[in-house]
């Protein structure tokens, strides 16, 4: 689903697959009876015939001479012919830098408006599964853009040294740093931002795909104004859910990931845990499932024990209690669904979450995990080769 792979519709095709192979079949078969007496050795004769035997024109207009235009569509990863994103757009100021690639301000020259430009350079993308991925990302972002909590995908764009992903600019920062800058913060706010959350993971699922990687620093606001909307921005691990498969493969960040996910044996529903353990931290600054390793955490997720004895749980609603659980619930048949959760009592635009500012320590310890967070994984990035392009 993109518009990488469209198929050309000219009279004649150079070399397109499968469909320039068929007419050229036809237009031998027909070549043959319109000739009846001719043999087929004289073909070249009756290809071009010239009235004004002019001497250089004979050769020049053969069309089926082979071409080395397809060359460079080989090596192209989009499937199309290079670009010079430059004609396009101005790129400005470096915003960020991943693993993979580096985010650039990028204005769009016939109209002036700014976006977001992720380059990705083409020598990180070395085997064949890094270059699906990288297609296959691009395909969801065009497949899910227009959702309002996700980022608005504008073009890909290729040359001979990098990939370019041209895509909605959210200016607003990071979800823990607005709720930090705020300095006062209350349930029906984490309602609010979960119900955000709860909406990518919904419109995911119901257009057919699994996200597999949600976690806070995969949410930007739209922009600085006092009501930007939230919008997932990172789908490197995504993938179009295929009905009755079982998904095996080991993915996502240490705290967010779902037990089934360890088991090797999941679905969708693991998107809906991630969620959850975003809840958990929204309401009390810290992760449900904590240890100094990565082992550490793995193991406190599979053993699966919730602390709500700590503070600030005992001042926590009933019902926001309720429905961290239902989240985080270890058998995913029995978890609640992301269709269920905006139903809840709780989360609900108007619902009965509390507007009773949150203990200070909430954004303390907010504050803290997330300068540790981002230190671990700096670390974590040594070792680990994660699938996500930016």
């Amino acid at each position: 689903m993109g518009g990488c792979l469209t198929k050309s519709k000219e009279p004649k095709p150079k070399h397109n697959g499968y469909r320039s192979g068929a007419t050229t079949t036809v237009a031998v078969h027909q070549q043959r009876y319109q000739e009846p007496v001719r043999p087929a050795p004289v073909q070249p004769q009756f290809h071009h015939i010239p009235e004004k035997p002019g001497a250089q024109t004979p050769w020049k207009p053969v069309a089926p001479a082979p071409s080395p235009k397809p060359a460079p569509r080989v090596d192209t990863i989009l499937g199309k012919p290079y670009e010079d994103i430059r004609m396009r757009y101005t790129i400005g100021k470096e915003l960020g830098k991943g693993q993979f690639g580096v985010t650039y301000l990028c204005t769009e020259n016939s109209t002036g408006k700014q976006y977001a430009c992720k380059t990705i350079s083409k020598r990180k993308l070395v085997t064949k599964n890094d270059k699906e991925d990288m297609k296959r990302e691009i395909q969801i972002m065009q497949h899910l853009s227009g959702q309002p909590n996700i980022v608005e995908f504008k073009g890909a764009y290729e040359d001979k040294q990098s990939v370019h992903l041209v895509m909605e600019l959210c200016a607003g920062g990071e979800l823990f740093d607005r709720i930090i800058a705020k300095g006062h913060y209350s349930e029906r706010a984490a309602a609010s931002i979960c119900r955000a959350i709860v909406n990518v993971v919904h419109a995911c699922h119901f257009m057919g795909v699994m996200h597999r990687d949600l976690k806070p620093e995969n949410f930007l606001l739209s922009s600085k104004d006092e009501n930007a909307l939230l919008k997932a921005t990172d789908f490197g691990l995504s993938v179009f859910i295929e009905e009755g498969k079982v998904y095996r493969d080991i993915v996502g960040s240490a705290y967010y990931v779902a037990p089934e996910v360890l088991r090797r044996r999941y679905g969708k529903e693991i998107d809906v845990w991630s969620a959850g353990v975003m809840l958990y931290i929204l309401l009390s600054g810290v992760p449900p499932f904590w240890a100094e390793t990565e082992k550490g955490i793995f193991d406190a997720i599979l053993e699966g024990e919730i602390d709500f004895e700590s503070q600030p749980w005992p001042s926590i609603s009933d019902s926001a209690k309720e429905l961290v659980c239902r989240m985080l619930t270890q058998d995913p048949k029995k978890r609640i669904t992301s269709a269920q959760v905006l139903e809840h009592p709780w989360i609900r635009e108007g619902g009965s979450a509390s507007d009773k500012p949150l203990d200070s320590a909430v954004l303390s310890r907010m504050k803290q995990f997330r300068r540790m967070n981002k230190l671990k994984q700096l670390a974590l990035k040594v070792g680990h080769c994660r699938k996500s392009f930016y």
